[in-house]
């Protein structure tokens, strides 16, 4: 028998900020985890509030209708803004003081995905920790450099402030929030009704495209083609220095420059991710993969993968091979 809860007058109260050109799916995130459809019950009172003036329509064409004002916002428990149209727009006054004044009263504020950014520029995550989608994280750190960026985190709760990754991960932020009210088990059981797992292992360092080092240095880029022709090699400073015809200082120098990193982290990013590969594409073992990636032991290994990644290699294949 599935545990319930019973009804209250007094139940907690969410706002979700919809803007113009909104997005379906980010707005359809927080109304379905907070809303009666999954229990047939309400636990949450949900409110649509509207970040712009005028009518609220999708790219689709798709029109929202609020239920409630900006002038309303500190009145709620928990305000979550699941989207906004664009990363470099600074969102309207009114909305940043509605924020701020809201966050002042006690409120809880929630910003997924490019919804963390409203928050930034509210001034609300200044000297805190915070989350986004990961291709944006570069921009995010470079605009509000007071901000403590987490660049794995799904999501982050620190004090009454939450945010979190791209998309899906506003699922998991949600649930923990719904989970942070209700318990485990209630949450556990929307997080089935909506196929969901209650909680994922790992972080967003899983879902990362894998980015090539720009250089301008002719040399450099030769050498690291011959040197992921085969990772399983040891290779040396001075071996790989006389092969380029450089000192080792000056090798060091302009590999460093090339990278943005030293030869050994470099090389040990490349042996993870060509692990990646071979544990999505190939059946070979653990052990062999190991081998082939110029580990020294497979238990180095396991342990170096879930260290980058958060998660064993096993669970990576499990999660990402065809």
């Amino acid at each position: 028998m599935e545990d319930t809860i019973a009804p209250s007058e007094d139940l907690p109260s969410v706002a979700v900020l919809v803007c113009q050109q909104f997005s379906p799916f980010h707005i359809s995130v927080p109304c379905l985890v907070f809303g009666s459809e999954m229990l047939k019950k309400s636990l949450f009172r949900i409110t649509i509030i509207p970040a712009d003036e005028g009518p609220l329509l999708s790219q689709e064409g798709m029109q929202m209708h609020s239920t409630g004002s900006l002038d309303q916002l500190s009145q709620f428990d928990i305000i979550i803004v699941p989207y906004w149209r664009s990363f470099e727009e600074r969102p309207n006054d009114a909305l940043l003081d509605a924020l701020r004044h809201a966050y002042g009263q006690g409120s809880t504020l929630v910003g997924l995905c490019l919804g963390a950014y409203v928050l930034a520029y509210a001034g609300l995550l200044d000297g805190k920790r915070a989350s986004t989608h990961w291709g944006l994280e570069q921009d995010f750190m470079q605009r509000f450099p007071k901000v403590e960026m987490d660049c794995n985190a799904l999501y982050v709760d620190n004090d009454r402030l939450i945010t979190s990754a791209g998309v899906a991960a506003g699922m998991d932020c949600c649930l923990h929030i719904f989970r942070k009210f209700y318990g485990a088990d209630i949450a556990n059981t929307v997080a089935r009704r909506m196929v969901l797992q209650p909680h994922r292992e790992g972080g967003q360092a899983q879902f990362i495209e894998r980015p090539m080092a720009p250089s301008n240095d002719l040399r450099i880029n030769q050498l690291m083609d011959f040197l992921r022709q085969d990772l399983s090699r040891a290779y040396t400073l001075d071996e790989l220095a006389n092969q380029v015809a450089m000192t080792r200082r000056t090798f060091t120098r302009k590999f460093q420059k090339a990278t943005g990193m030293s030869l050994g982290k470099w090389l040990m990013n490349e042996r993870l991710h060509h692990a990646q590969t071979l544990l999505e594409k190939t059946d070979w073992s653990v052990e062999r993969i190991s081998a082939e990636t110029g580990f020294l032991s497979t238990s180095s290994f396991r342990e170096q993968f879930k260290q980058k990644f958060f998660v064993s290699p096993s669970a990576w294949r499990k999660t990402f091979q065809a």
